[in-house]
């Protein structure tokens, strides 16, 4: 399991991550890193058509290579419990029942699988499968194919269009965005070992794993607590491991059917069918004001691509009711079935999506009105109470993150007609978007082990995939108990520690905040419990009362009641202490709402000849409550930038039309971000507690910070050019047309 050092003091920086030293000397091991003995390596083969039915599978061939074990396909494959039936198939929410169906849906869908004793053996062997198809013509391309489908209302109209058909200024644009996928340094993994004919040991890459303890659980139709998951570290996963795919499933199959462990790895094109993307997506929006720049009202219109065997549905007109007053609005969304892969969330999902189009709206509607689009922003945002739900906000600081971000940026630079500032062959542009996310909380727990010499443990299931959680929960435990940092270790990422959720929707450190206040007083009544046979004086003490330090325990308002560590352990007879605490929302989310934020600003610099777009400065103002670690969470900003500036300006997923395969599906030849892209980033932090969110004060950020990013970037570009662009990513052929 996965335990973490918190001695990781390098020169100059004492306060380096608790999973650092681990990571950086190769300690930490991700999923494909874990040896078992007897191990052996699965491949899958993927379909080379997009639409279909297999007609003959030939394997004599693959089978001839050595070190071959088997050959799993629809006609041998065993029998998978949860797939037996569309009933049972839809309970699992899995979605293509792996090797339990002849028919093909999207190109390099897995429809064999190699065992063999090496990597080697089973890669070699896959190239031999041959396949006979009857194809049938496949829909890849969601421009030509979005139109077609209708769209349907989505929540609750406020008001009516009829009210603003009048407005003095009004922006009815469409907005189109390319799909795009997570692209982490990890692939996705999975090592099965069945140590009985109904307990199983996954090592997954994954964000969460008590989810993928519950849904292999509920697809082998085996008991939960039989199947042991370890994730203590992961390479990335911006929504990606939130689900469990096909990789999980096959390992389990596989390692089934020779009854071995068996290690199964995508490779890198396999990443862009077998584990998600953003899809693509088209939106229309219309705005409308009066001449002061009032918002009037807001249709909202938006299709998002899916796949032919599962209806994802983004949600991307949803933040179009949460950051401005609209007395009046309308949403209505559509899903368009595409023969590719399943998408799945990606890091600010739909939300993410929706900014852009609004972003962009809003900010066209200040040129119409000739007004500075931080001011028409100031004057419409829903700063008091959710305009959905009218419950008032636990605290919400977006007008103070848009007006502290103009000055950061420098936002009196600025001009207001497009294309002012030239400096030779360069254009100078300024942009603002906002984005806002709600700031969640689910039920967590949290372990405590204390030893004689005051080191504490402190452990939950949750996994922490670079976000900074292990980090955070030692500066909780710190922050509750007065307990040195050096004396607080972390174990994370193993599905036999407290329960907890994944590591998404920027709810883990909220969630995980509750849970580690909550066992930090159950330690420190425990130990009272055990001084008060010492000192009397700790009988009646409150959690609030003791204070922890290396040696002992301390009774805040009595003075020279110290009772030291070794005295307990001896009194006592105590070998450790072991405490477990849950904490979950309560209440106040039936009286309160809340929400994160940010305020994106934009510098860029476009070149008039080649259609460059160099981001010269990027700032990025944030309101998470309390920041609990400083250091992580400026990294969770600074790495969704960058990830909104792949968005605006590179990633993008392209289909062959006529063969429905994906091109350019490896590092090679998909674009985005990376370090040379990345210009000075500045993130700041409003850093003022949530009163109501959870006992630290502290809300989400994985998420708000990149929501607004790309928009930002596009109304910079218009700044810069006077060009509106409106298509996704914002390419140099684009510019120059």
């Amino acid at each position: 399991m996965g335990l973490f050092n918190t001695k990781n003091k390098a020169a100059g920086k004492p306060n380096g991550r608790v999973e650092g030293i681990a990571k950086v000397t190769g300690a930490g091991k991700y999923a494909a890193e874990y040896k078992l003995d007897n191990m052996c390596h699965a491949v899958f083969v993927g379909s080379s058509i997009a639409a279909g039915t297999i007609k003959s599978i030939h394997l004599d061939h693959a089978k001839q290579v050595e070190g071959v074990l088997d050959i799993i396909t629809h006609l041998n494959r065993p029998a998978v419990a949860g797939f037996a039936t569309e009933a049972k198939l839809k309970d699992t929410r899995f979605g293509l029942p792996l090797f339990h169906t002849d028919k093909v849906y999207f190109s390099n869908q897995p429809i064999a699988m190699v065992i063999a004793e090496t990597l080697e053996d089973a890669s070699y062997a896959a190239s031999l499968v041959e396949v006979t198809y009857e194809a049938s013509p496949a829909t890849v391309d969601f421009k030509t194919a979005y139109a077609a489908v209708p769209l349907k209302p989505q929540g609750r109209e406020r008001g009516s269009m009829d009210a603003w058909a009048n407005a003095p200024a009004v922006i009815d644009q469409e907005y189109h965005m390319a799909a795009e996928v997570h692209s982490p340094m990890e692939m996705h993994a999975t090592i099965a070992h069945w140590t009985g004919d109904d307990k199983l040991v996954l090592y997954d890459k994954t964000q969460g794993v008590v989810n993928v303890q519950r849904t292999i659980a509920k697809i082998f139709e085996i008991p939960q607590e039989n199947i042991e998951v370890f994730s203590e570290f992961v390479g990335g996963g911006f929504g990606s491991g939130l689900r469990v795919w096909t990789n999980g499933v096959g390992a389990i199959m596989a390692a089934k059917q020779v009854k071995r462990p068996v290690k199964l790895m995508l490779t890198r094109p396999q990443m862009f069918s077998l584990t998600g993307y953003r899809p693509a997506a088209w939106q229309r929006v219309k705005i409308g004001a009066d001449k002061d720049g009032r918002f009037l009202g807001i249709l909202h219109q938006g299709k998002n691509g899916t796949s032919m065997f599962e209806q994802f549905q983004e949600g991307i007109t949803a933040i179009t009711r949460m950051v401005y007053n609209f007395d009046n609005l309308k949403a209505e969304q559509a899903i368009v079935p595409l023969n590719l892969g399943t998408p799945t969330w990606m890091r600010g999902p739909g939300d993410c999506t929706g900014a852009f189009a609004v972003e962009s709206a809003i900010d066209e509607l200040s040129y119409q009105l000739n007004m500075d689009p931080v001011a028409l922003r100031l004057k419409n945002f829903a700063i008091t109470h959710d305009p959905e739900n009218k419950k008032p906000y636990s605290s919400n600081f977006i007008d103070e993150c848009i007006t502290k971000g103009a000055e950061m940026i420098g936002w009196k630079q600025r001009k207001q007609q497009p294309g002012a500032i030239t400096e030779g062959d360069w254009k100078i542009g300024y942009g603002v978007a906002v984005g806002m996310w709600g700031a969640g909380r689910g039920n967590a727990s949290a372990g405590i082990t204390m030893e004689k010499d005051g080191t504490m443990t402190v452990k939950t299931a949750m996994t922490d995939i670079g976000t900074g959680t292990g980090t955070s929960m030692q500066n909780m435990a710190h922050t509750f108990t007065g307990m040195p940092k050096e004396k607080i270790k972390i174990e994370l990422g193993h599905s036999t520690l407290p329960t907890a959720g994944s590591q998404g929707g920027s709810t883990g450190m909220s969630s995980m905040s509750g849970a580690v206040a909550a066992v930090c007083d159950v330690l420190k009544q425990q130990l009272a419990g055990y001084a008060a046979a010492i000192n009397p004086v700790y009988k009646d003490a409150k959690p609030a009362d003791i204070l922890l330090s290396a040696t002992g325990i301390s009774y805040k308002t009595a003075k020279n009641e110290f009772v030291s560590l070794a005295d307990i352990w001896q009194k006592n007879n105590l070998a450790n202490i072991e405490v477990k605490a849950s904490s979950g929302p309560g209440a106040e989310r039936q009286q309160y709402a809340f929400c994160c934020s940010t305020a994106h600003f934009i510098k860029v610099r476009v070149h008039t000849k080649t259609g460059k777009v160099k981001i010269e400065k990027a700032v990025c103002v944030a309101d998470g409550g309390t920041i609990v670690s400083e250091k992580p969470a400026a990294n969770q900003i600074s790495g969704a930038i960058v990830g909104g500036i792949g968005m605006a300006l590179m990633e993008e997923i392209h289909a062959d039309h006529r063969l429905g395969n994906l091109v350019g599906n490896d590092f090679a030849g998909y674009h985005f971000a990376v370090n040379a892209d990345a210009p000075i980033i500045e993130v700041a932090f409003i850093n003022k507690p949530d009163p109501y969110v959870n006992p630290s004060g502290a809300k989400g950020l994985g998420e708000v910070g990149i929501i607004g990013c790309a928009p930002a970037i596009a109304n910079a570009i218009y700044n810069a050019t006077g060009k509106r662009l409106r298509d996704l990513p914002i390419t140099p052929d684009k510019i120059l047309v």
